[in-house]
């Protein structure tokens, strides 16, 4: 009976250290101060093409640019994006460019704390210092918005927050971005933009039981569990082909919505047009067409 006892008292303190250490395990980390001078004018279209506007503007309620907002139902609980306004108390105001670089790239806050993934900053992991310094200064541009972020509704579990470290530890991966050798300018401009900033894959791929994305096997294959219930179709290259879609035409329906049969998108992909992708220039939507319209599964 006592070497009983002893074993779960054993077992009960090693689960309270083992508890205490991955919520005081630290994730995320600054890698220098960032120096450069950004365009704020780069940072806006890098932040269309990366649907900052999209997700942190509740269109629906007649919200400010940026304040946040927006609902996000999950299997897990419904999800609000955050106030990025230059308001001290409620938006970013008060972090600096470093805390900023790391919230975007590594998806930690500037308290350390890990960010749900519905925040896309896997996608954003290979952004240079630069585009960051870009992105910073066209945040500086945004007017202050004096409104809370809304409280996360995730049931429990997921509602601790220290458990993102068990999920960031088993399912984290950043998209390769970097150029092919034997391919041309345009197909690696479409590369680094449909798998890095305009994070395609985040609705495009399927997940798994714990809302990671699927293997490359399932890369761009569709997805059926979007927030919200919704779905999108598979756009890997042999379904895009078999569906009548062209280089030309995907790249006309980036910039007005509306695809070879004369529907338009609707939905999720209806706001990635309205406020993204008809901003970006015609290379760049000709540059993810080519790149969508390849065979890439080498890449």
């Amino acid at each position: 009976m006592r070497g009983i006892l002893k074993l779960a008292l054993g077992a009960a303190v090693f689960g309270a250290v083992a508890t205490t250490a991955l919520v005081t395990w630290p994730i995320g980390q600054f890698n220098g101060p960032i120096s450069l001078e950004g365009n704020a004018s780069k940072g806006a279209y890098l932040a269309r093409a990366s649907g900052c506007i999209a997700c942190h503007t509740n269109v629906e309620e007649g919200g400010a640019p940026l304040a946040g907002g927006v609902k996000l139902d999950t299997p897990f609980g419904t999800l609000f994006s955050p106030n990025l306004t230059t308001d001290p108390e409620h938006g970013i105001g008060d972090w600096s460019i470093d805390e900023f670089a790391r919230a975007v790239r590594q998806g930690v806050s500037p308290e350390g704390e890990p960010y749900y993934p519905a925040f896309t900053y896997p996608f954003y992991g290979n952004f240079t210092d630069q585009e960051i310094a870009d992105l910073w200064a066209a945040f500086q541009t945004v007017p202050a918005v004096e409104k809370p972020s809304k409280d996360q509704e995730m049931a429990f579990p997921f509602n601790q927050r220290w458990g993102l470290k068990l999920w960031r530890a088993a399912f984290l991966t950043a998209p390769s971005t970097e150029p092919v050798e034997g391919k041309d300018e345009v197909w690696n401009r479409g590369r680094e933009l449909v798998e890095g900033a305009a994070h395609c894959a985040a609705c495009h791929t399927g997940r798994n039981f714990a809302g990671a994305r699927k293997s490359d096997s399932q890369h761009f294959r569709g997805s059926t569990s979007l927030p919200g219930g919704g779905k999108a179709p598979a756009i890997d290259y042999q379904t895009l082909q078999t569906r009548g879609w062209t280089t030309d035409s995907l790249s006309f329906a980036l910039r007005t919505g509306v695809k070879p049969d004369g529907d338009a998108f609707g939905g999720s992909m209806g706001e990635v047009v309205m406020y993204g992708t008809r901003f970006l220039t015609e290379d760049d939507r000709k540059a993810m067409a080519t790149y969508l319209m390849d065979d890439h599964t080498g890449g």
